[in-house]
């Protein structure tokens, strides 16, 4: 079985964007399984087949502690870590093409902390890799564009897993919005171009010694677009994760554990 990490900002499409593919691989003929890691979520797009809050829930951990929703969350994601195991004894109980994991709403509780690193390990890093969604809404400005940048290059840095860039909602985008970011990402010197147009913006500086960075260290590269209201973008995450896991080959349904 393969795991896909699906992270990105809070309100980026994540989980939405899993109940997609997911749809997506069963009319491809393969089978998916669901993994929610999000202890804090009240809905969810779809029906995890195995749940973080069956062991862990934000709103419990704040009455039982008397914490905070912040401070809930941080405690949540490290007992997350404590109970990974039982989560991994489920899942090995299972047999399935690939496993697709929802990643808590706020990025920094699942990337940034040490339980981010020892997930990944009891899931398998070998047969791991990541989807990162941009948000539109701040890659629509040249320095948000950077930022959100950023984030990622940080992301793929901590959990040294492969990482295939995307741009979550493209279909709430003109065509206009959507080239644009797109060619941000493949077009670095129209983004540092973009960057210095902005010369009454006190945040240029920063962002162009931060793009300088990024692209000395070859963080960008193309993106695809995605969206999980119009199902645009399923097929490039498919041959993604083929690039990935088998070097560009298709595994056929059933026969990814072979």
């Amino acid at each position: 079985m393969k795991n896909i990490f699906f992270v990105g900002t809070a309100g980026c499409g994540k989980s939405t964007l899993v109940a997609a593919y997911k749809n997506w691989l069963d009319e491809q003929g393969f089978d998916a399984l669901l993994l929610n890691l999000d202890p804090g979520t009240d809905t969810l797009p779809y029906e995890p087949d195995v749940d973080i809050r069956e062991w862990v829930n934000t709103a419990e951990v704040m009455e039982e502690y008397g914490l905070g929703p912040n401070g809930a969350q941080i405690v949540a994601a490290d007992l997350m870590a404590m109970n990974i195991s039982k989560m991994t004894d489920v899942v090995n109980t299972m047999r399935s093409d690939y496993l697709l994991i929802d990643t808590p709403g706020q990025l920094e509780l699942f990337a940034f902390r040490e339980s981010s690193k020892m997930t990944v390990e009891a899931f398998g890093r070998e047969s791991s890799m990541l989807l990162y969604l941009s948000d539109p809404a701040l890659c629509k400005d040249p320095n948000g564009f950077v930022t959100s940048m950023t984030l990622s290059a940080l992301v793929q840095f901590r959990l040294q897993l492969p990482t295939f860039g995307l741009l979550s909602k493209s279909d709430m985008l003109s065509d206009e919005e959507r080239d644009r970011m797109l060619g941000w990402f493949t077009d670095p010197d129209s983004l540092y171009y973009d960057l210095m147009e902005q010369d009454s913006n006190p945040q240029t500086v920063v962002g162009a010694e931060l793009f300088k960075a990024m692209d000395s260290m070859g963080v960008f590269g193309e993106v695809r677009g995605v969206s999980a209201k119009e199902s645009i973008g399923m097929a490039e995450i498919y041959a993604a994760s083929q690039l990935c896991f088998y070097g560009g080959e298709d595994a056929e349904p059933g026969e990814i554990d072979d």
